[in-house]
């Protein structure tokens, strides 16, 4: 596909201006479920073969965020696993993503073996829609060049499930909780639910998560943020961090410790220590050492 370098938006269609087939309205924008490409692009745009358009034509997103007031696309969502590379699955993928380049539509690709948009879409979007809109409001405020910055999004406190206080829009705080109540119940060997989060410079941001299932071995999660012309309002590498974390959660919730399918902890610590080695292809580098030698 030759990419013609445009953000002509104009090639992107309109939801229905009533609002039908809506999953859900929330701060000026509506929700709508399980999308194809064409229903979202007027024809096959500049640059795209009719073979590419009619595969990528056929290729449905999540779900879609649109602005209320105009139908306007703001971002098309993605949830669930990574293809492997060369398979089908990760060429069409990124046909589809060249398509929306063409029409400048923006997209959000969430990589997880754990999370589904069935189970966990709806939050993961009200949570991005509530995290842009706040930001908007900080960065439209009139605070003085003297006075703190505002609290982000993600660090604002209050009281948490657990009565404790904490970040309340902490995404991982109910598997933060449930993990206290498994080591008191004996089924985990640690109480803390750990992780680490990073940016690599010319791919996604990633987060992982852990909890200590016994001494010797872990229940792992990893999952990847991808923003193609698109912020989500905090850092999409803290973001991919307390998504792993709701992950962990989720595999303790139904699968139950036992069940897991667990990671030798010398191999986890081995495998950070492989990352930190990686440090020159991270944006910002990397700020975990201490796991090293966890």
């Amino acid at each position: 596909m030759t990419s013609t370098g445009s953000d002509d938006r104009g090639w992107l269609r309109a939801a229905p201006a009533d609002g039908g087939g809506t999953l859900l309205s929330r701060a000026g924008h509506r929700v709508y479920p399980a999308r194809r490409l064409s229903d979202l692009v007027q024809g096959r745009p500049p640059g795209v073969t009719g073979s590419q358009w009619s595969s990528a034509s056929r290729a449905a997103f999540d779900f879609v965020v649109c602005a209320a007031d105009t139908g306007c696309p703001v971002v098309a969502v993605e949830i669930g696993p990574v293809p492997p590379a060369g398979s089908a699955e990760q060429r069409a993928e990124r046909l589809k993503d060249a398509v929306s380049a063409a029409v400048g539509l923006p997209v959000l690709r969430i990589g997880s073996p754990t999370l589904r948009a069935g189970e966990h879409g709806r939050r993961l979007v009200e949570y991005v829609i509530d995290a842009r809109d706040y930001a908007a409001g900080a960065t439209g405020s009139s605070a003085g060049a003297d006075e703190p910055a505002p609290v982000g999004f993600r660090d604002i406190l209050g009281r948490l499930p657990d009565g404790r206080t904490g970040p309340v829009n902490d995404l991982g705080a109910l598997t933060r909780a449930a993990a206290v109540e498994a080591y008191v119940a004996g089924r985990l060997a640690d109480p803390i639910v750990r992780g680490l989060h990073v940016r690599w410079a010319d791919g996604p941001a990633q987060g992982w998560s852990w909890v200590q299932v016994r001494p010797d071995v872990c229940l792992v999660e990893r999952v990847s943020v991808i923003e193609h012309r698109f912020s989500c309002g905090i850092g999409a590498a803290r973001l991919a961090e307390d998504l792993a974390t709701v992950a962990v959660g989720e595999r303790l919730r139904t699968a139950g410790a036992d069940g897991a399918e667990l990671v030798p902890r010398a191999e986890l610590t081995a495998r950070i220590a492989d990352l930190s080695r990686r440090r020159d292809e991270l944006v910002g580098g990397f700020a975990f050492d201490h796991l090293c030698a966890d």
